[in-house]
C-alpha cells in the first residue's frame, strides 16, 4: 500500500513538472513551422507567471466577481481569471517580439533574447507587491467520482483543466498542421517563404498568429507555476524551464506526439533527483537543481550527432527574416 502511494506521488509530480514544458514547447513548435525562431520563451513564461498570479490574487482579494454576481462566484474561481490573465500576458509579451522581426526583419536571435531579458525585468518590477503573498491552487477536477480508483483514479481523473489542455493541445496542433489548409500554409511559410509569397499567401499575417499562439501558450506554461505548480510567485520561478522548452522542439525534431514524449521525460528527470534524495539516496541537491540542464544538453548532443534526421524536419526558413520584394 505504501509503495503503491510512492508511486502514485512520484507519477503526480512528474504530471505537475511536464505541464509548463509541454504548453510552452507546443506553442513554441508552431512558432518554429511558421519559420521563427523564438528565444523569448523564458520571458514570456515569466509574464505569464506574475500575470496569472497577480489576476488571481486581485480577483480573489477584492471580491471581484461576487461584486458582479453571486451566483456567478460559484462556478468561477479566482485561478480560471488567473489562466485568462496568464495567457493574455504571454500573448501581449510576444507582440513587440513580432513586430520587429516581422514587420522590420529584425535579427531573431537577438530579438528574442532581448525579449528574455525585458520579460523577467517586467515581471521581477509587477510582482514585487506580489512577493509573499499566498495563493490558492487551480482546482482539481473530479470527473464523476472517478478519482476515487486506487493508483489510476487520483492520476487520471484528478488533474486541474491545464494538464488536461495540454495533453488535448498534442492532438490538436498535430491535426492542425498536418491535416489542415491553414496548416500546410504555415508549413509552407516556414518552408520557404518566397515561394508561399509569390504563391499569395500572407506570410506577415501567418507568422504573427503563429507567434502570438506561441506567446499565448508561453503564458500558460508560465501560470501553471504559479497557480498549480506552487501557488505564489517568486523572482526567477520559471527556473530556465523556456529554454528546456526550446530544446524540446528540437529534442522533438518538430513533431508534436514527441514534445509530449520529451516533456515527460523532462518532468520525470527534474523530479526523481528530489525524490531520491527524499529517499535517502546521497545526492548533493546542486545536482540535483541541475540536472534538467544536464539532461538537456546530454539530448541536445545526441540529437545533433544525426544530422540527417535533425535536417530532415527542421524549416527550411527558420530564423531567416522574410522581406518581400519591393
Amino acid at each position: 500500500m505504501l509503495e503503491s502511494a510512492m508511486v502514485t506521488a512520484i507519477l503526480l509530480t512528474v504530471i505537475t513538472a511536464a505541464t509548463p514544458l509541454l504548453l510552452a514547447a507546443t506553442g513554441e513548435l508552431v512558432v518554429e513551422r511558421s519559420g521563427v525562431l523564438n528565444l523569448g520563451m523564458e520571458g514570456m513564461m515569466a509574464m505569464g507567471a506574475v500575470g496569472g498570479f497577480a489576476a488571481a490574487n486581485l480577483t480573489e482579494s477584492t471580491g471581484f466577481i461576487g461584486n458582479i454576481s453571486p451566483q456567478l462566484a460559484e462556478f468561477i474561481h479566482p485561478t480560471f481569471i488567473g489562466v485568462l490573465a496568464a495567457a493574455i500576458c504571454g500573448v501581449i509579451t510576444a507582440v513587440p517580439f513580432a513586430f520587429l522581426v516581422i514587420n522590420l526583419a529584425a535579427n531573431q536571435v537577438a530579438t528574442g533574447l532581448s525579449l528574455t531579458l525585458l520579460g523577467l525585468g517586467a515581471a521581477a518590477m509587477i510582482g514585487e507587491p506580489f512577493l509573499g503573498l499566498p495563493g490558492e491552487r487551480l482546482p482539481a477536477l473530479n470527473f464523476f467520482g472517478l478519482s476515487n480508483i486506487p493508483i489510476i483514479g487520483p492520476i487520471l481523473f484528478a488533474q486541474d483543466g491545464l494538464v488536461y489542455f495540454s495533453l488535448l493541445l498534442v492532438p490538436v496542433v498535430t491535426w492542425f498542421l498536418f491535416r489542415t489548409r491553414a496548416g500546410l500554409s504555415l508549413r509552407a511559410v516556414g518552408e520557404n517563404h518566397e515561394s508561399a509569397h509569390n504563391l499569395g499567401l500572407n506570410v506577415p499575417a501567418i507568422r504573427w498568429m503563429a507567434v502570438l499562439f506561441g506567446g499565448g501558450c508561453a503564458g500558460l506554461g508560465g501560470g501553471y507555476l504559479s497557480l498549480a505548480y506552487t501557488p505564489l510567485w517568486t523572482e526567477n520561478m520559471v527556473a530556465g524551464r523556456g529554454w528546456i522548452a526550446l530544446a524540446l522542439v528540437v529534442f522533438a525534431t518538430w513533431i508534436p506526439t514527441r514534445i509530449a514524449i520529451g516533456a515527460y521525460l523532462f518532468g520525470a528527470v527534474t523530479i526523481l533527483g528530489f525524490h531520491a534524495q527524499s529517499a535517502g539516496v546521497p545526492i548533493p541537491s546542486q545536482f540535483i537543481s541541475a540536472l534538467p540542464y544536464l539532461a538537456t544538453i546530454i539530448v541536445l548532443v545526441l540529437i545533433s550527432r544525426n544530422r540527417a534526421k535533425l535536417r530532415a524536419n527542421t524549416p527550411a526558413a527558420l530564423g531567416r527574416p522574410f522581406v518581400p520584394a519591393r
